[in-house]
């Protein structure tokens, strides 16, 4: 029998189109190793689009489920990267749509449960402590369409066409929901930068990449639960 280290170290040399090919011939390891490989990024999509804790996880984890579901449908016309993040990003939209027609609070008004949704995530340097409470309630002034670009190409470092792909629109399109989004945003975030800080709406921009809390993990047959 391989040892487990050796399997993973075996993997670590593959690249993500192999780990899909070899997922979709049946290897029970491979998905996983694929998940683990770019989890943190994933979450971090999640979690600042939705600004819930529970509402990312389960994005999370019913995009996975796709992925892991769907991955014959991959035919390498763009990055497993990219193929990823569309179905990731597409099922915390659709959360957004369903909330919409069901109105709750994505980011409630009370401050005490804002307080508690801004701290849910992990601690991110960028965004510690008061900047985080902040960014996190200055976003929530944005539309559902603003604040999906914005997180995508100001504060997880996508271009603007990779963001476009990931959110089925033009470019252009793109371009708008941002300079509108940071003229929203700037405002409500300068004193950070008055302050002192470097968190404002340019570095709501600058990339992070936070490890994620307890959320969907895969198995080790490759599937993903709970933690």
């Amino acid at each position: 029998m391989t040892p487990a280290g050796d399997l993973l170290d075996d993997m670590a040399g593959l690249s993500d189109p192999e780990l899909i090919a070899q997922h979709v011939a049946g290897d029970p390891d491979a998905f996983g190793h694929l998940v683990r490989r770019h989890r943190d990024r994933l979450w971090g999509v999640a979690i600042r689009t939705l600004g819930d804790r529970e509402e990312a996880a389960d994005a999370l984890q019913d995009a996975l489920l796709s992925a892991f579901r769907r991955a014959d449908s991959f035919r390498g016309d763009a990055a497993v990267t990219t193929w990823l993040h569309r179905i990731v990003v597409n099922a915390c939209l659709d959360r957004v749509r369903r909330r919409r027609a069901r109105p709750t609070e994505i980011f409630p008004a009370d401050e005490d449960r804002v307080a508690e949704l801004a701290a849910a995530p992990v601690t991110d340097p960028a965004l510690a402590g008061e900047e985080r409470l902040d960014v996190m309630a200055a976003l929530r002034t944005l539309s559902d369409d603003q604040r999906a670009a914005i997180v995508l190409v100001d504060m997880e470092g996508y271009s603007v066409a990779e963001a476009a792909t990931l959110l089925g629109c033009p470019t252009g399109t793109i371009k708008s929901r941002c300079a509108r989004g940071r003229a929203q945003l700037l405002p409500l975030v300068a004193h950070l930068r008055a302050s002192g800080n470097q968190t404002s709406t340019t570095t709501v921009a600058s990339p992070s990449r936070p490890a994620p809390p307890p959320g969907p993990r895969p198995s080790a047959s490759g599937g993903e639960s709970h933690a």
